[in-house]
């Protein structure tokens, strides 16, 4: 069993990232700038968003954090995504999820700039996507395809079974791995709550993608011996073991499925760091060759 470390991947994008950073600075390009809002004070979305703004320092971006309450109105969020919107010193935005239930966050999302979409959620990102055009490609999904890649895990052929289908990563992960490209060209299962047999499909798995949100939901009998296994879970649970009182944790039960499968991604460590370097390249990618 081979862990997948999605650290050490991330830290050397990152250096690459930090020397592009370095050449297009010698060339007289402009500083690329990636910009956030955040609205309310969600423990998780603040350790996020805090990480995210450490990484633009880390690489030589330019970073902007502008804070709203929770009880914001929708139009007035609008207004801020406007304002970055037509901002020419801002390459890309994201609009931090989840957000209050009286804002539509379809809404929003549609509101930003595709081209500014360094999330990769706009309606107009993935529809390219889905058809194969260039795009911001999802965060998540793209952060994964590269561990994927990174440690030469064969995909073409091979069955893949998703578990969750969010617009964040289960759905758009199903179109890419689906792909004719490399890494892609699986058969893709898309599985949800409402799937029936999802013991059987997940024992009938080359690949397993755990992104549904319930900790430790995948266990050690759903899995066949030499699986390649993803978990994109990161549910805050309490722990008094720690000193914040609460611990990440997984949508696999690590210590169970471990053992039987071929690689594995750790919680915290695995997908998570990738999914912070892929906002980097895309707002390294939206910066362009745009003088200072």
């Amino acid at each position: 069993m081979i862990i997948i470390d999605g650290k050490k991947v991330a830290a050397e994008l990152k250096s690459g990232i930090r020397d592009e950073v370095i050449r297009r600075n010698s060339l007289g390009l402009k500083q690329p700038h990636l910009a956030a809002i955040l609205v309310g004070n969600d423990g998780g979305s603040e350790i996020y968003v805090a990480a995210k703004v450490k990484d633009c320092h880390e690489v030589g971006f330019q970073s902007t954090l502008i804070r709203f309450t929770d009880n914001v109105s929708e139009s007035e969020l609008l207004g801020a995504v406007n304002q970055l919107n037509q901002d020419p010193s801002v390459d890309g935005f994201i609009v931090q999820l989840p957000l209050p239930r009286h804002i539509n966050e379809n809404k929003i999302i549609e509101a930003i700039d595709p081209s500014k979409d360094v999330d990769g959620f706009h309606p107009v990102n993935i529809g390219k996507m889905a058809i194969g055009l260039p795009s911001f490609l999802p965060a998540t999904p793209s952060g994964i395809l590269q561990l994927i890649d990174y440690y030469n895990i064969e995909t073409s052929g091979r069955h893949c079974v998703i578990i969750g289908r969010s617009n964040i990563v289960g759905t758009p992960l199903s179109i890419l791995l689906s792909r004719k490209s490399k890494p892609g060209n699986c058969t893709v299962t898309l599985c949800h709550s409402s799937t029936h047999g999802l013991k059987e499909l997940c024992h009938q798995a080359d690949i397993i993608v755990a992104a549904l949100g319930k900790p430790g939901f995948l266990t050690g009998d759903m899995v066949k011996t030499g699986a390649v296994i993803i978990d994109v879970g990161t549910t805050r649970i309490p722990s008094k073991t720690t000193k914040s009182g609460w611990k990440l944790s997984g949508d696999v039960d690590f210590n169970e499925v471990s053992p039987k499968c071929s690689y594995i991604t750790p919680v915290p460590g695995g997908v998570g760091p990738m999914t912070r370097i892929v906002l980097l390249q895309n707002t390294l990618k939206a910066a362009g060759d745009k003088k200072k």
